[in-house]
Formats: C-alpha cells, structure tokens, sequence
C-alpha cells in the first residue's frame, strides 16, 4: 500500500529548505533579483492599499470602536503579501531569515547577505513607489475624503507619532510574525494550507500596528505625497526607515536563531543532503535564473 505524501514538514526539514533556497538566492542573477524584488514590492502595496480603504474609509467605525478597522485592515492586508512567496518574489524581510540559515549552514559565503539585502532593497523600494506614486496619487482613487485625511492620519501614526524606540520595537514584533508566516508556508505542501498559513501571521502583525520595512515604504511616501504635515523624505529616513529595518533584522533573528541552533549546529545537517538541492541550481541555471560559479 503507498503511503500517503507528508502534509506538513517538520522543523528540521523546513530549515534544510531554507538552506536550499538560499544557494538558489546566492546563485540567481543580479537582474532576477532586482525585478523579482520590484514586483515583491507591488503585490505588497496592494494589501497596503486594501489596508488604507479599510483603515481610512470608516472614520465613525474608528470613532466608535477602534478596534475594528484594525481587525478589517488585517484581515485584507495579507491579499497583497500572500502573492510574494507564492510567485517566488524577492522580499527583504524574508531573506533577512533564509540568507542567514543559509551562511549558517556553511552553503553560501557571507558576502551573498549583504549583497542580496542591498539589491532586495532597491527593489521593494522600487515597486512599493511605483504603486504609491503612479497607481495611486496621481490616479487620483483616494484623493476624496475621508480617505485624503485618512492617508495623512496613517502615515502620521506610522513615522511621526511614535519615538524612534517604538518604531524598532514595532519593527522587531512585525518580522517575528513574517518570518513565521513564510516559515509555515514553506512547510506546508498545498496550495490552500499554505494561503492559511500565511494569512494568520500576517494578519496579526498588522491589526497589531506592527512596522514592516517594505509596507511602510507604501504607507509613509504615500503620505508625503498626501502633504502630510511633518513629514518628508528625509524625516521618513531617519526617524522610520533606518528604525523598522534594524528592528525587522532582530525580528527575524528571533526566527532563525532557534532554527539554526537546534537543527544545525547541533544536528549532523552539515553533511546531509539537502533534497534536490543541486539539480534544482543545474534547472535554475539552465533556464538562466543563476549564474554559474
């Protein structure tokens, strides 16, 4: 009798995946991993879109019971990120967790990180500007109101209310639950479990006011380019942007250390094989997706 495929993988079997991925990453060409990266950055602005109707569009509901359109924007923000792992796009946030694993296990040189992160970064930056700019200010599609003072209010919550602390902090809880969504993901092996387990982290980590890097690189220019007072470029930068990337590096820290720790260094994984790991770079390598070495 056969039996039936794993529905779910084990922990250690999902940290030999994340090393397989981050050869994958390592060896992809410099050009995939920009445009993978701009597109990452799009499909996320379209949950932050989603998360600004709701956020922004029920004025009495916040009045009422603020809780509420916290849960709303939540629960429809992960419409956009769930597209990133499920097209295999380039998002920062998450390679913050597989490049790590990935040197940890002695398969990728160091030099790949900051390399993939600098590039990753560019990109998400990209499309995240895009989206804001040209898909949404100057379409005009929340230019009335209370969506207009909606954008200001959100974007002021983001980067100017808070202290630069809070905003690491924020950004510290928000990868925790980014990593584990991509970590659930990953483990999963169909379609619908792997929507689910996306969903829920993700989900929680916005109706929290947790701070992600690339999504306030929606939320914050768009605000900016709604007059938001108080705000500009360089405000952005130095009280949001530099903040909420530190804070998701410790996030995700948080993820892959315990996984590094318990199923690496302290497992015999240096030398086991990572299934399909080298005729999966040869097919990658043949479709022009990575560079030979």
């Amino acid at each position: 009798m056969q039996s039936l495929p794993q529905s779910t993988l084990e922990p250690a079997q999902v940290t030999l995946a994340f090393v397989q991925q981050a050869v994958v990453k390592h060896r992809m060409r410099y050009d995939m991993v920009f445009f993978k990266a701009v597109l990452a950055g799009l499909m996320l602005s379209f949950g932050a879109l989603m998360n600004e109707i709701v956020s922004s569009g029920t004025p009495a509901l916040s009045d009422a019971n603020p809780a509420i359109p916290k849960i709303l924007g939540g629960f429809v923000f992960p419409s956009g990120f769930v597209l990133i792992p499920m097209l295999s796009l380039e998002l920062l946030t998450s390679n913050m967790m597989v490049f790590p694993i990935g040197i940890a296990s002695g398969k990728i040189p160091w030099w790949s990180l900051p390399v993939n992160w600098l590039i990753v970064t560019f990109g998400n930056l990209a499309g995240s500007l895009f989206s804001a700019a040209i898909l949404v200010h100057y379409s005009d599609i929340l230019s009335s109101e209370p969506f207009f003072s909606g954008v200001q209010a959100f974007a002021s919550k983001k980067a100017v209310v808070p202290e630069w602390h809070q905003i690491f902090l924020r950004g510290i809880g928000c990868n925790i639950l980014v990593c584990i969504a991509i970590w659930l993901s990953a483990g999963a092996r169909e379609t619908v479990s792997k929507l689910v387990a996306i969903w829920i982290p993700i989900w929680v980590f916005v109706a929290c006011s947790f701070d992600h890097v690339i999504a306030n690189m929606f939320y914050i220019p768009l605000g900016i380019m709604f007059d938001t007072p108080s705000l500009s470029a360089a405000y952005y930068i130095r009280k949001s942007l530099i903040a909420t990337y530190l804070g998701n590096i410790v996030g995700a820290f948080i993820v892959w250390g315990p996984a590094v720790y318990f199923y690496i260094w302290n497992a015999d994984h240096r030398n086991e094989k990572v299934d399909d790991i080298e005729s999966g770079t040869v097919k990658d390598i043949e479709a022009g997706y990575v560079k030979e070495e």
